[in-house]
């Protein structure tokens, strides 16, 4: 069987779609469905359905790919290193949310770039867990931090940590709204009405993570609108301390912020909510060195961070 029909199916597998793998192939998009409809004669049996958007790999088209696919990028890595490991510098890809990848995994990964000879070119970009787990399956990242597990088994997701949401403002707020002692202990959760007037500030105008918050602890809607919305969290930290309003980020981004008194924690329910964050590899390729040191590296690190 031709090595390049497979490569193109795993890229289409991957992309789910025939136009995205031609980008990716750097091919025109008659060639990959020319190429995929060959292999498709080749094993008499059909490898996607064609959709309107896209496609979707049969029974068939799975079984395969999940077969085919670590050994092809097996097969890239060689091409790419080179023979001579010992002198050749491994490029780690590394996606995942900006906060949590700046402040928790880069300041981990970094550590592996030293000259000992073992050590990486490391390369990060950003995304949400949507533009990250679809360019970990499109083969443009080696690792993927997400908020969401993956389905399928296309890509393979291993527990990181566990994230504590807390709600803060600047200390006036407290002053202002009273934040006394039934907040602090959560005796008060299902209602949070000294909270309805304070301005929010967030990462998106559906109010996400105050959204996600007031659900899980008051069980309700919050009813302020978002006064600030930026698009990350570092930024509504920095608005919080200046007083524009109450926020709910995760307790490793403002750990600093709360000892130092910049702001204050105006509920402290029994159980806080969590969001999860998942560690994403392409299946298969954990048999790559750099990418299993790598793995486990997070994931020893993580242990620290819950």
């Amino acid at each position: 069987m031709d090595l390049a029909l497979l490569r193109t199916f795993v890229t289409v597998h991957r992309a789910g779609s025939f136009t995205r793998a031609a980008a990716l192939l750097g091919l025109s998009q008659p060639a990959v469905t020319s190429q995929i409809r060959t292999l498709e004669r080749q094993l008499g049996r059909p490898l996607f359905l064609r959709q309107a958007r896209g496609v979707t790999p049969t029974t068939i088209g799975d079984e395969l790919a999940h077969k085919a696919a670590p050994h092809l990028d097996a097969l890239v890595e060689i091409t790419e290193t080179g023979l001579d490991d010992e002198s050749s510098l491994r490029t780690l890809h590394l996606a995942g949310p900006p906060e949590f990848t700046a402040e928790r995994a880069l300041p981990a990964l970094t550590e592996l770039t030293g000259e000992d000879g073992q050590g990486y070119a490391l390369r990060a970009s950003f995304g949400n867990a949507e533009e990250t787990l679809e360019g970990l399956a499109a083969g443009h990242h080696d690792l993927a931090i997400s908020t969401a597990r993956p389905r399928g088994a296309l890509l393979t997701a291993s527990t990181l940590c566990d994230e504590e949401h807390v709600l803060v403002a600047a200390p006036k707020w407290a002053d202002q709204i009273g934040s006394g002692e039934a907040l602090k202990t959560g005796r008060s959760v299902k209602r949070a009405p000294a909270f309805e007037n304070v301005p929010v500030i967030e990462v998106h105008e559906s109010l996400p993570f105050v959204s996600r918050y007031w659900a899980s602890v008051f069980d309700s809607r919050p009813a302020a609108p978002g006064t600030v919305v930026v698009p990350d969290l570092r930024a509504v930290l920095a608005c919080a301390v200046a007083g524009a309003g109450l926020a709910v980020l995760p307790r490793y981004l403002c750990a600093a912020a709360l000892e130092r008194g910049d702001v204050v924690a105006l509920h402290e329910p029994t159980v806080p909510p969590l969001r999860t964050y998942f560690l994403v590899v392409r299946t298969g390729t954990l048999a790559m060195p750099h990418i299993a040191r790598a793995h486990e590296w997070l994931l020893r690190a993580a242990a620290s961070w819950c």
